[in-house]
């Protein structure tokens, strides 16, 4: 059975600044591809209790999304909120400034990410996969091979998330998106370059068709292999 991402990413968020994890949480289902451009959030009242926030709260971060661009609110039978056809850009930051924000931070995220994700596919290739986690994942594959730039990053981080998905574990899921927002912003700020996204879409190929097959130690393999070209081109804008 796939662990749904929006119940990974839509989770109590913690005591202590609950509008502030709010916003990150809707903002991660947004550029993470939980919720698309065009689709409806969960209702207000399902939504808040997921969260376990107040629907004040809820109210005030999905306003404070409205004005930044990213959600807008309908009215009548078929209304609520909705994801913008049009995102917002991501903001432009030079990728020089934000590694040397981060620090030590950029190669805690990389190790932290190289874990997770071979893990994950590895634990992917050894379940015994249903048809419709199978069709999940082929689907977020064949929707990234044929994304556009503008779409790229968002459906690139949806396929990696639906091979956390498929190994049945929540937690996995939820590390797995919280550490991709943590590089989304690097990512979002060095160029993507058509030679690299070829390169990607075929290393993506591998490592789902790996899962696919019940391949655990190919799906690692393409997965650890993935992820280290990442981090090359990650380096050799940022250093």
């Amino acid at each position: 059975m796939v662990v749904q991402a929006d119940d990974a990413v839509f989770r109590p968020v913690r005591a202590g600044n609950p509008f502030e994890e709010t916003v990150e949480r809707l903002l991660q289902a947004i550029k993470l591809g939980v919720v698309v451009p065009g689709d409806r959030l969960p209702p207000e009242r399902e939504l808040a209790a997921r969260l376990n926030v107040s629907r004040v709260t809820l109210r005030e971060a999905i306003h404070a999304l409205t004005e930044a661009g990213y959600v807008e609110s309908r009215r009548g039978r078929y209304g609520g909120t909705f994801v913008n056809e049009q995102l917002p850009k991501p903001r432009r930051t030079p990728a020089k400034r934000l590694a040397r924000d981060l620090g030590a931070g950029l190669e805690d995220a990389l190790t932290l990410r190289s874990v997770l994700e071979t893990g994950a596919a590895e634990a992917a290739a050894s379940r015994a996969l249903g048809p419709a986690e199978r069709e999940h994942l082929q689907r977020c594959l064949d929707e990234t091979e044929a994304a556009s730039l503008t779409d790229y990053r968002r459906l690139d981080s949806r396929l990696h998330l639906a091979i956390a998905e498929v190994t049945g574990s929540p937690s996995l899921t939820s590390a797995t998106a919280d550490v991709r927002m943590r590089l989304n912003e690097l990512l979002d700020a060095i160029p993507l370059l058509e030679r690299n996204i070829e390169h990607s879409n075929q290393q993506h190929r591998a490592i789902v068709d790996a899962v696919l097959a019940g391949d655990p130690e190919a799906a690692r393999h393409a997965m650890q292999e993935h992820l280290q070209g990442t981090a090359v081109l990650l380096h050799g804008f940022l250093d």
